[in-house]
Order: structure tokens, then C-alpha cells, then sequence
């Protein structure tokens, strides 16, 4: 049991990298292609039906976390608290801006909240190569934790741009295939995927108890496919020649 669920911990883990990197990467690459407040309302566009199913991700990593590893709680996380303040603030503002920033008129107002966006995005980014480099060794304050912040932060800019490549051409200059799509989500999960692996016989050794364990597979995973559902219909519906004018009004 506990293998099985390091199995879904890790795929959760791996599929929220390899799909917020590119919601992120868009972010993060709003001030280095938007030049124009319009390039920037098409980046968002481009993204914008998908941020809020890649978000189902993390609600399930973060359930999973909690559900499975409960020593974690106290023994990694305690001391990675000001990287998870961090993001969490991240996290609000870079939504905040992704809902505010059509909501009045003026360029102030919408340059404001794509600052916001960028920031938002860099900070999530960041966030998570340290906090991985944390949970490998206890310490996220040092020069190989930074390094791999911005290692994350790079890996997503570039899944970002390819993203854009692959869903509005125009945006990045170049167009790219849903493979190439598909590779660069991998390069984007592969930080994720050395820590897990790396991290494997602790996390088996700190997996809940089996009647836990036994209770959480009969309460979440049949929910599994619903949620696997959901993307596909996702991506399905949005692809790239299907949604001339469906863009999410919230946007």
C-alpha cells in the first residue's frame, strides 16, 4: 500500500510541475514578450482555460501530502515555513491579478496586476525549487536550494514559451508541436522526479499507517478518474483551432 500510494503521490506531483510549469512559464515571460498591453491579453488568454483545472493539482498534492505523510508536517515542512509563506502569497497574487486585471478600464490598472501575474509566478517558481532542495535535505537557504530555483524558474519559462508556441504561434514567434509540448512538460516535471526518487525510502519509512492508507484509497482514489477526466476534456476543448471565442469571461 504504501508503494502504491508513492506512486500517486509522485505522479501528482510530477503532472502539477509538468502542467502549472507552463501556466507559470506564461507568467513569467508576460514582461519579456508582452510588449503591448493587447500581446499581453492574448498570453493570458492563452492560458486561461486551463489555469484553474491545473490548480486541481495542487489541492491534490497538497491532500495527499498530508493524508499519506503526516510526519512531514512537522519534521520538513516546520523549517521550510518562510518558503511556504512565500508561495502561498505567491499563489494569491498571482490569481489576484489573473482575475483583476480586466476588471476596470485603464493601463495603469491592467499594467499593475501583469506585474503582479509576473511576480506572482516568479515567486511560485522559485519557491518550488528550493522547497524541493528543503525536502532533500532539511536546509533551503543555500546556494545549491537558490540554484535550483532558478533552475525550476527556467525549466518553466521555457515550458511557458513552448506552450505559447504550440497554442498561439504568433505570440512566440515559432510553432511547436503537441510533442515538443509534451518534452518540454517532462524537462519541466524532472526536478520533482529526482526529488521523489531520491527521497523514496524516507518517505516509505514515513508513510501513514496501513489502516489509513486502506481508508484514504477508499475515500480518494475512486476519484482519480473524474479528475483524470476533467483534464482530458480540458485539453480536448481548448486545443489549439477550437476556441476562436471560447476564452473564460473571468479572464
Amino acid at each position: 500500500m504504501e508503494l502504491i500510494w508513492f506512486a500517486v503521490f509522485s505522479l501528482l506531483l510530477a503532472g502539477y510541475f509538468a502542467l502549472e510549469g507552463f501556466d507559470l512559464g506564461v507568467g513569467l515571460l508576460l514582461p519579456v514578450l508582452g510588449r503591448s498591453a493587447a500581446t499581453r491579453d492574448r498570453m493570458v488568454a492563452a492560458m486561461a482555460p486551463y489555469v484553474l483545472a491545473n490548480e486541481v493539482w495542487l489541492v491534490a498534492v497538497a491532500g495527499t501530502l498530508f493524508g499519506v505523510y503526516p510526519a512531514l508536517e512537522h519534521e520538513v515542512l516546520f523549517g521550510l515555513y518562510p518558503v511556504v509563506v512565500a508561495m502561498l502569497l505567491s499563489w494569491v497574487v498571482r490569481d489576484a491579478g489573473l482575475w483583476f486585471r480586466r476588471r476596470a478600464g485603464g493601463a495603469r490598472w491592467r499594467g499593475f496586476w501583469d506585474l503582479m501575474i509576473a511576480l506572482g509566478s516568479l515567486g511560485l517558481s522559485f519557491g518550488w525549487g528550493t522547497a524541493l532542495y528543503g525536502v532533500v535535505t532539511g536546509s533551503w537557504l543555500s546556494p545549491p536550494g537558490l540554484m535550483l530555483g532558478v533552475l525550476v524558474t527556467l525549466l518553466f519559462a521555457f515550458h511557458g514559451w513552448t506552450f505559447l508556441a504550440w497554442r498561439s504561434p504568433g505570440l512566440a514567434g515559432v510553432t511547436r508541436s503537441g510533442r515538443a509540448l509534451a518534452i518540454s512538460g517532462g524537462a519541466a516535471a524532472l526536478p520533482a522526479a529526482g526529488v521523489l526518487l531520491g527521497s523514496m525510502p524516507y518517505l516509505l519509512d514515513h508513510s501513514a499507517p496501513a489502516a489509513t492508507l486502506g481508508v484514504l484509497s477508499v475515500i480518494a482514489l475512486p476519484f482519480a478518474p473524474v479528475v483524470v477526466a476533467a483534464q482530458v476534456w480540458v485539453w480536448r476543448t481548448f486545443r489549439p483551432g477550437k476556441d476562436a471565442v471560447r476564452i473564460p469571461s473571468f479572464f
